[in-house]
C-alpha cells in the first residue's frame, strides 16, 4: 500500500500526494488549483514562500533564498507527513 499524505492550503483546498512522488509542494498546489506565486523554481528567490502550520517537509535542495522560521520553500521541497498550509 503506497504512503499518501494529506495536504491543506489555506484551509479550502484540500489534496494528496503519494509520499515518494517525484514532485515539488510547489507542483501539487498548482496541481490543486492554487494559483501560486513562484519565479524560479529553485529556491533561489523566495518569491513562494508559505507559512508551514503544521506537519513536516524535507528539501530536495537546500534554498538560497533566506527562510524564516515555520516558512517553507515549496518549489524545492516534498511532504514528509500530513501538512497544512498558509499560502497568500
Amino acid at each position: 500500500m503506497m504512503t499518501r499524505f494529506r495536504i491543506r492550503i489555506n484551509e479550502d483546498i484540500d489534496t494528496e500526494v503519494e509520499a515518494d512522488a517525484p514532485t515539488s509542494l510547489l507542483e501539487v498546489m498548482e496541481a490543486a488549483g492554487l494559483e501560486a506565486r513562484y519565479h524560479c523554481r529553485n529556491g533561489f528567490c523566495g518569491a513562494c514562500r508559505t507559512k508551514l502550520v503544521s506537519g513536516s517537509i524535507q528539501y530536495a535542495t537546500e534554498p538560497l533564498a533566506y527562510v524564516r522560521s515555520g516558512d517553507i520553500l515549496p518549489c524545492v521541497c516534498h511532504p514528509t507527513s500530513d501538512l497544512e498550509l498558509e499560502h497568500k
